[in-house]
């Protein structure tokens, strides 16, 4: 019989088995000399074990470790970072999960759910949620590549002195396989919609149509027969890149659920106990979550966002094509300020002295943002970015014009002698003079 037997069914069959044997035998029989050989062939069990059994008559004894925690076990160390994660109202096992890999944990996630689930009054109370506000709408489809989704969300970031300050996620999502791109801006203006889209279209193509709310950057109103009177420089984009946007419905965001779903789903697993330096290295951690996920098996869609974009959305989604004018929507106009800095994503960057312009593009790839003129034909300065909020100066930033000087228009033939430090003192005086030592006679 199996080892892992069960204590008390294996004290039933022993018993049985003895009443047995006592039965044949009768008064001869004796439980200190009781066959072992035929007390394993009536049970089954080996007779190491029975002899073990024998020494507390054939009682089964609780084992030496029973209730006993180990010292140290796979999630030694790493208390405290679920502890501080729990705090956080993270309890998704995979974000945590994610998190000690990167401190270098090599456990599983059984373990981890494990204490999560021991330590669920770490977690805050959560708000009271509203009513069930029912069916919404119906899901539709739409062909391979036919239609992204694009949206802002927002998140609070805290700096190493408790300040806080906001910053933008622009998302896009192919409604048709699900592949995401995600990059995070100081603010939501224009200017970072069009970057972010650019940048989203080289990573997916450029689809038949965007479908977005009804945002500032792309649609004044719309006018009494319902049609959308567009941005005036979002229209122009629209025919720069090649592409058509629908507007949801006002009030109705489901209609966009896959990419309110994925603002959502960023919120609760990538930026949840998210540490970064800067917006550049934030940007990297993003994009390869996205590159991570994407090549991941989604079970909606029974396939590898990745590969179902390659094989089916790539043939109508069309690889975004370079030109000019795009440089100039990822390159945004400055005005150089009155003390020779122009401002980007809330900082001061110098511009040289040399320049005359009163405009400047500028254009910030990874740490470095490039001043360019207003053609894109000279690189006036790069500076390096940081999230500091001090005034980055250039060397030639400010230009002193020189003075008129007068020069010798003949030989000059004097000359004078220049005294030391300590031969300045009047002959007159010298009874005064203290640093000397005095000697009494």
């Amino acid at each position: 019989m199996n080892k892992q037997i069960g204590n008390d069914l294996c004290t039933e069959i022993i018993t049985q088995a003895i009443d047995e044997m006592k039965a044949i035998q009768g008064d001869s029989f004796s439980l200190e000399k009781i066959n072992l050989a035929e007390l394993e062939r009536r049970t089954g069990i080996s007779r190491a074990r029975l002899r073990r059994l024998k020494q507390n008559n054939f009682q089964p004894m609780p084992h030496g470790s029973k209730g006993r925690k180990a010292e140290y076990t796979v999630l030694t160390g790493y208390t405290s970072v679920l502890d501080n994660l729990l705090k956080q109202s993270i309890t998704n096992s995979s974000v945590c999960l994610e998190r000690l890999r990167e401190l270098g944990y090599t456990g599983g996630q059984t373990a981890i759910k494990e204490y999560l689930s021991k330590h669920k009054d770490l977690v805050p109370a959560k708000r009271q949620l509203v009513d069930p506000q029912g069916n919404r709408g119906r899901r539709y489809q739409t062909n391979p590549g036919e239609t992204y989704q694009m949206d802002w969300g927002f998140t609070w970031v805290i700096d190493p002195y408790g300040n806080e300050f906001r910053v933008a996620c622009f998302t896009m999502i192919c409604h048709h396989c699900g592949k995401m791109y995600v990059e995070f801006f100081t603010n939501a203006k224009q200017e970072n919609l069009f970057i972010g889209m650019i940048h989203a279209f080289m990573y997916m193509g450029v689809p038949t149509y965007v479908l977005t709310d009804n945002m500032k950057s792309v649609v004044i109103k719309r006018d009494i027969d319902g049609r959308p009177l567009w941005q005036v420089d979002y229209e122009s984009f629209m025919r720069a890149v090649g592409f058509r946007t629908r507007l949801c419905k006002p009030r109705h965001p489901f209609t966009k659920g896959k990419v309110e779903r994925l603002i959502r789903f960023v919120k609760d697993n990538f930026l949840a106990g998210r540490c970064f330096w800067n917006l550049s290295d934030l940007n990297d951690q993003a994009l390869e979550w996205c590159n991570k996920h994407n090549a991941r098996y989604h079970k909606e869609i029974d396939d590898i966002p990745d590969l179902l974009h390659s094989a089916r959305c790539s043939e109508t989604a069309a690889p975004l094509q370079e030109s000019r004018t795009l440089l100039y929507y990822l390159c945004p106009m400055r005005r150089i300020s009155f003390d020779g800095f122009v401002n980007y994503e809330g900082r001061r960057f110098g511009v040289p002295f040399r320049y005359s312009g009163q405009t400047v593009r500028v254009c910030r790839k990874n740490d470095v943002l490039y001043i360019y003129t207003p053609d894109l034909k000279e690189t006036l300065v790069t500076h390096d970015v940081t999230w500091s909020m001090r005034d980055r100066y250039c060397s030639d930033q400010f230009f002193e014009p020189e003075m008129p000087e007068e020069l010798p228009t003949t030989p000059v033939t004097t000359s004078i002698r220049m005294l030391t430090e300590q031969s300045h003192i009047d002959a007159g005086f010298e009874k005064f003079n203290f640093d000397e030592e005095v000697v009494h006679e």
